[in-house]
């Protein structure tokens, strides 16, 4: 995964997109469907209609980077679609969808209650 600076947006196109896109049409949809600026330095992701790969957009103020990740089992958590056609989460949700836990509601795993 990309190490995400900090105070970077990301922003989720809902509802779900054409996963033979490249960058250049990916970045005309944060243009013309999302209203946004593929070069502000945000990330933005999109998901396949399947459910199980997503893309990731990137411009780090020197070029553009797309990034994909499959999971083998399973399916991402995606919002439903709103009126505008972007859901913003945080760096930290990212990175818990990347690993296919539920970002909207993660889940601590078991914790000791005494040291020994």
């Amino acid at each position: 995964m990309i190490a995400v600076p900090s105070g970077v947006r990301v922003w989720l196109a809902a509802g779900y997109t054409d996963m033979r896109r490249g960058m250049n049409s990916l970045a005309l949809q944060v243009q013309e469907a999302l209203k946004g600026d593929p070069h502000s330095g945000d990330l933005f992701v999109f998901r396949g209609k399947r459910g199980d790969l997503v893309k990731v957009l990137w411009h780090d103020g020197i070029g553009m980077s797309l990034y994909a990740k499959r999971l083998e089992r399973g399916r991402f958590i995606w919002p439903r679609p709103p009126a505008d056609g972007a859901v913003t989460i945080t760096a930290s949700q990212l990175g818990y969808m990347l690993e296919g836990i539920d970002w909207r509601n993660p889940v601590r795993t078991w914790r000791p209650h005494v040291a020994g």
